[in-house]
């Protein structure tokens, strides 16, 4: 059973892991019964509802899950659940598309404050993230890199909800496909954890964790029992590193994997060389 906490965030970028393409997909799992979708009794009645009629224009989201052995209606009709407006403007005006050059985009990360606090949590952290180098070859200052700029050294994993960012997508038609794909591996990755869909928090891309991983990638590369676990986070950030760097044989490569933008993996690599020397001087 996985234990949750809730924070409050701004994530900067790993919304723009979804683009990239061996991360869409997913792996059907085989039942001869319908899958159980745990939700609790509405904690709000301020929150927005979906009430019958208009939730019809989520027929056919609600058909073809159903075909699968999922039914959304129950979570539909939930006073939790909402549509974020303009979830695609969101993904539209990302760091890494504002930004015209690498200076900016480091400011919009808040890059300074990062390099300020990544030795701090590599000394909390040191066991784990050595144990995590010798296991899967991945530098422990480039996975505390990733981490640092991803969530704040898990401070902040978002302030969306993943099922409402997802169906969100897919009612504005953005990247619709995906998004469908996304909200079956999130109610599969629910069912096997017993878990509350809307206990869970997300990024505006409905990525997850201190590591910010999308449903998919969870499913596929998520290390441990407990998402809000800093050394699970630690194993699976290079799990998934780890994954690509065997693909495309080194660890730049496989952190552009991780966000397919160039300003991206730069940020990294430089915040894990100035962690090195760090280090290295302490």
């Amino acid at each position: 059973m996985f234990k949750f906490q809730r924070t409050d965030i701004t994530v900067y970028t790993l919304a723009i892991i979804i683009l990239s393409a061996p991360i869409i997909g997913y792996a059907q799992k085989n039942s001869t019964e319908s899958h159980r979708i745990k939700y609790s009794t509405p904690s709000s009645s301020n929150a927005s509802t979906v009430s019958e009629p208009k939730s019809k224009k989520f027929s056919t989201l609600v058909r073809r899950l159903k075909k699968q052995g999922y039914d959304i209606t129950p979570l539909l009709q939930d006073p939790r659940f909402k549509l974020y407006d303009g979830i695609s403007d969101r993904f539209r005006q990302s760091a890494e598309k504002k930004s015209p050059d690498f200076k900016s985009y480091k400011k919009i990360l808040g890059f300074e404050k990062k390099r300020e606090q990544i030795a701090g949590f590599m000394r909390t952290h040191q066991d784990q993230l050595e144990k995590a180098e010798k296991t899967f070859g991945i530098p422990k200052y480039v996975i505390s890199a990733i981490i640092g700029i991803e969530s704040d050294f898990g401070q902040n994993t978002g302030n969306y909800n993943p099922f409402n960012a997802y169906v969100s997508m897919y009612a504005e038609n953005y990247r619709k496909e995906f998004a469908f794909n996304q909200i079956k591996h999130l109610l599969i990755f629910v069912r096997k954890h017993n878990l509350d869909v809307f206990d869970l928090k997300s990024s505006y891309a409905g990525a997850m964790t201190f590591g910010q991983f999308i449903p998919y990638s969870l499913n596929k590369w998520f290390i441990g029992d407990d998402i809000t676990d800093m050394n699970d986070n630690i194993m699976s950030v290079a799990n998934y590193l780890s994954y690509f760097k065997k693909r495309t044989g080194s660890v730049k490569k496989a952190v552009l994997r991780y966000n397919p933008s160039h300003l991206y993996t730069k940020a990294v690599l430089e915040l894990a060389h100035d962690a090195k020397k760090q280090v290295k001087a302490s």
